[in-house]
């Protein structure tokens, strides 16, 4: 018999392991309920703690200053990125590249929060692919701001082959697809000095933003790191 605390969603096999979608019940606030994805039953991400997820979008809008501007998202999740710069009145379109087509049918069947929010958005768009894959190869058209939540960290990649991504010659190929004054950006759960030392290489300026919040489904302060680059 399941819990009443908590409901699985969807539960499938992918090339990356076993994807859990669930909702579970936030015992000590009554009548919360939290929608999580885990992968490999581990955790990866959640709709209650969602701060830094936003502000990857929002700091770089507003770093940006312009108007009509067309976002990418590497990495759907549970969306909140791509709905962060969908609330901005200076973003034209957000297009979501997703590797799990997984991820992609629950959005499309609206097992999670945001699901119908963002289908309802016509600058809205999900393309099934690997973000990174794109990146690495030439520009087919600009984007004003590249936004990468994928890996847990430019040091721990969920597949081996994210890591050229995170180099000097695969951010050199990542910046071609940005538009002038364009911005990318990337979220990260640790500091990397490494990654950090190869933006600065390849970009004019680069911005570390550490966005720490307390975790109250586990009692813990965390830390998360956003990368901002740009010429």
């Amino acid at each position: 018999m399941g819990s009443p605390h908590l409901e699985i969603l969807a539960y499938e096999d992918t090339p990356l392991g076993v994807l859990c979608l669930r909702r579970r019940a936030f015992l000590s606030r009554p009548g919360t309920w939290v929608t999580e994805i885990t992968l490999n039953h581990e955790f990866l991400m959640s709709s209650y703690h969602t701060a830094s997820e936003r502000q990857l979008a929002t700091q770089a809008i507003e770093t940006h200053g312009g108007d009509s501007l067309r976002v990418l998202v590497g990495g759907l999740g549970l969306g909140y990125t791509a709905r962060e710069a969908l609330t901005s009145d200076c973003v034209a379109s957000v297009e979501a590249v997703e590797f799990l087509p997984q991820v992609i049918d629950w959005l499309d069947r609206g097992l999670f929060p945001l699901a119908d929010e963002l289908k309802a958005d016509a600058r809205f768009s999900v393309t099934a692919g690997d973000v990174y894959e794109r990146l690495a190869q030439p520009p087919t058209q600009p984007f004003d701001l590249i936004l990468i939540d994928v890996d847990h960290s430019p040091d721990e990649n969920l597949a081996d082959s994210n890591l050229g991504f995170y180099s000097e010659p695969g951010l050199r190929r990542a910046k071609a697809h940005l538009a002038p004054r364009g911005i990318l950006g990337v979220w990260s759960y640790a500091e990397s000095s490494p990654f950090a030392d190869a933006l600065h290489q390849v970009f004019q300026s680069v911005t570390v933003a550490e966005v720490t919040f307390t975790n109250e489904m586990v009692d813990q302060v965390v830390t998360d790191w956003l990368f901002f680059a740009r010429d």
